[in-house]
């Protein structure tokens, strides 16, 4: 089982560093063990804190003026997040809540600016993971713009493997019509679109995803979407 200090430095902003740089931030994390729907900060509200999640899912979104959801991005052990806000001192631009039981470690402000002002291999990291936050908006936009719905869930079971190839085996979070919402689809195109993935390797069972070949799934996950609808097309004919 991993350790506390594993897990943070598998996280984004620390793993690009090298140990003796991250252990004096890391030591002044604080772990907090939260229930299923716990308020982890509100949208609007003054960042205050960088989480890294050790376990369990969390949700980040942002409430309209009319008061419905959008799911931003869903995190689960390893991610972080909060950190742009904090070390900006703006406000959050999206609430976080958890989707499960979930533990999280959480650096206060001050120790991020003081990280910031002494610690050159962590603002390297932090630029870094900056870039990576912006790459990752674009990726999702396009695979909302150019992905079936069902490729989209293909990038998703990708982006939760730990292996780059051969079999994996992943956790999903426990509510799908979480991941719908993430995904920009209805739960019912959900579960067709995961009925639409065995033939390329994958079997979804509750909340657990088997993937025989990750590189089979990366092919399907890239290809262009209209060579499947001219396969389609071909068998209709």
């Amino acid at each position: 089982m991993k350790s506390v200090m594993d897990i943070a430095l598998s996280a984004p902003v620390f793993r690009s560093m090298p140990k003796e740089d991250a252990t004096p931030l890391l030591a002044k994390g604080r772990v907090k063990d939260l229930g299923r729907g716990a308020s982890i900060h509100l949208q609007g509200e003054r960042a205050h804190s960088m989480f890294i999640v050790l376990d369990g899912w969390v949700k980040l979104y942002r409430m309209s003026p009319c008061g419905s959801e959008a799911v931003v991005a869903v995190l689960t052990r390893g991610q972080c997040f909060g950190e742009v806000a904090a070390i900006r001192d703006e406000v959050y631009q999206t609430g976080a809540e958890t989707v499960s039981e979930a533990r999280l470690l959480q650096f206060d402000c001050q120790d991020l600016w003081h990280a910031v002002a002494t610690n050159l291999p962590f603002c390297r990291a932090l630029f870094s993971v900056m870039l990576e936050g912006n790459r990752g908006l674009v990726d999702q936009l396009e695979q909302l713009k150019s992905h079936t719905g069902t490729q989209r869930i293909a990038d998703f079971l990708l982006g939760l493997c730990r292996e780059e190839t051969g079999e994996c085996t992943v956790l999903l979070p426990y509510d799908k019509v979480l991941i719908a919402s993430w995904l920009g689809m209805k739960p019912e195109s959900l579960s067709r679109s995961f009925r639409r993935l065995e033939p390329h390797g994958v079997k979804i069972v509750k909340n657990r995803a088997t993937i025989a070949s990750v590189e089979r799934l990366i092919e399907y996950a890239d290809e262009d979407p209209s060579f499947s609808w001219s396969q389609k097309e071909c068998l209709t004919h």
